[in-house]
């Protein structure tokens, strides 16, 4: 990368109307999230790995939320949205006086990766002035690249500005650029907004700078979904495609195993040990990590859990915000699990809910069973301990505490404390009532006739 110092504008302001969020104003464009995170803070992400001396975002009025999620960079306002030039000119302030690389990017183009920024900083070294291209199949939307005969640029055309001849170009602008900061504001004032919107457009510098003598470089990506931007729910669908792919190739770089690619899907905090299988159809939602040599079955769904190694999750299992998992614990199908730390080699394996629970380590919870948290005011705590045995179709009505070794027999219902090594039984008596069916069924039979 050049030797240059490099403070990096990312334009920020558009308010994204075509994404129909809610809201007086809307939710902003570059708010909306992919992965769990605005898609803003993905591209900071990426420009944070340059190591700038500043990023400064381009936000429009009233704009506190995005304001927040952008700390602790520079923010600048655009008080007028009058075109992309009109944004870089609202960061001259926080530019003044600096001559080294200004490299500005599209916020809305959230996952342009660093390497790629760094072949526009390049590009840029030797007159001064470079855009990133890329070429594309189907270019509508995007203004096209129009080179010379010796095969330099000439001239950026917005697809409004187009000519016929000039839409078939399949070389586009990705909005991108880099330029040297003692030249940026000059050309910046020479850009004027005679065009199709009256906007001052950012793809007006190359020509701008050709009255300078300056060539702008083209960089190339030949990514385009590295470049695509966001402008309908249509386009953040695909973005959240890309990056999706992007995490789940980094999963398995890192040593996990995923046996259908397409239908496992990552938060953006999602953390994963080495030796990991996860099989199809896995949600991680926010706050989840996964230990060594874990299983994952299919249909699971993972939201602020903590999983060490050794565990088999699933298959159709759910752990919700505040779950500890400790070393070889095993839960099973249809199993909830909700603000609870479950002990080493404990098993739950099937039909059952845990909620507000510490249990300890060689625990078997068996199928049926449930923790009774909530009294329709307040949760309470189960606490059970270790080498406890709790049957099937057992409800434990908290607040309530399990010593180490006891057993709760089958279809209990257990309202008070069980001792360490005792046996817990709460069930009615037993009553059989023979050749009652019998008779209810010739009674209900006769009554059928008598109304016909």
């Amino acid at each position: 990368m050049s030797a240059k110092s490099l403070k990096i504008v990312i334009l920020a302001a558009g308010k994204g109307t075509r994404m129909n969020s809610p809201g007086s104003e809307g939710l902003p464009k570059v708010m909306h999230k992919l992965a769990g995170l605005p898609m803003i803070n993905w591209l900071i992400k990426s420009a944070e790995q340059l190591s700038p001396a500043q990023i400064i975002v381009v936000t429009g009025p009233d704009m506190k939320d995005l304001e927040a999620a952008v700390q602790p960079h520079t923010t600048v306002i655009q008080p007028e949205r009058n075109g992309t030039a009109g944004a870089v000119m609202a960061a001259l302030s926080a530019l003044e006086g600096f001559d080294g690389n200004v490299l500005i990017l599209l916020g809305d183009a959230p996952l342009l990766k660093p390497d790629t920024m760094t072949a526009l900083i390049d590009a840029a070294g030797q007159s001064g002035l470079s855009t990133l291209g890329c070429v594309m199949q189907n270019p509508y939307g995007y203004g096209r690249l129009v080179l010379d005969k010796n095969g330099a640029l000439e001239k950026i055309v917005e697809e409004q500005d187009a000519s016929e001849a000039e839409k078939t170009i399949t070389l586009v602008n990705t909005g991108a650029f880099c330029v040297e900061g003692a030249r940026l504001s000059r050309w910046l004032k020479n850009i004027n907004n005679e065009n199709a919107k009256s906007e001052y457009y950012l793809t007006d510098l190359p020509q701008v700078a050709a009255k300078d003598g300056v060539a702008t470089a083209v960089a190339m990506t030949n990514d385009p979904s590295e470049v695509q931007g966001c402008n309908r729910r249509a386009d953040l669908s695909s973005l959240e495609k890309t990056l999706q792919n992007r995490l789940r190739f980094e999963a398995q770089e890192n040593g996990a195993t995923l046996l259908d690619l397409e239908t496992v899907y990552f938060h953006f905090d999602t953390r994963i040990g080495v030796n990991v299988t996860i099989e199809p159809n896995v949600f991680f939602g926010p706050g989840v990590e996964i230990g060594d040599n874990v299983t994952i079955k299919a249909f699971c769904h993972f939201e602020g859990a903590k999983i060490a190694s050794g565990a088999t999750i699933g298959p159709f299992a759910r752990l919700r915000p505040g779950v500890e998992l400790e070393e070889d614990v095993r839960i099973g199908n249809f199993v909830e699990v909700k603000k609870s730390k479950i002990g080493k080699r404990s098993k739950i394996n099937h039909l059952a809910y845990v909620g507000d629970t510490d249990m300890g380590d060689d625990t078997n919870f068996s199928a049926g069973a449930i923790t009774v948290n909530y009294d329709g005011f307040q949760k309470h705590q189960t606490i059970i301990g270790k080498g406890v045995m709790v049957g099937s179709n057992v409800n434990l009505v908290a607040p309530v505490k399990i010593d180490d070794g006891a057993f709760i027999a089958a279809g209990s219902t257990i309202t008070e404390d069980v001792p360490a090594d005792s046996l817990s039984v709460e069930r009615t008596k037993a009553e059989v009532r023979k050749g009652w069916a019998a008779t209810y069924r010739k009674l209900k039979q006769s009554k059928k006739k008598k109304s016909a």
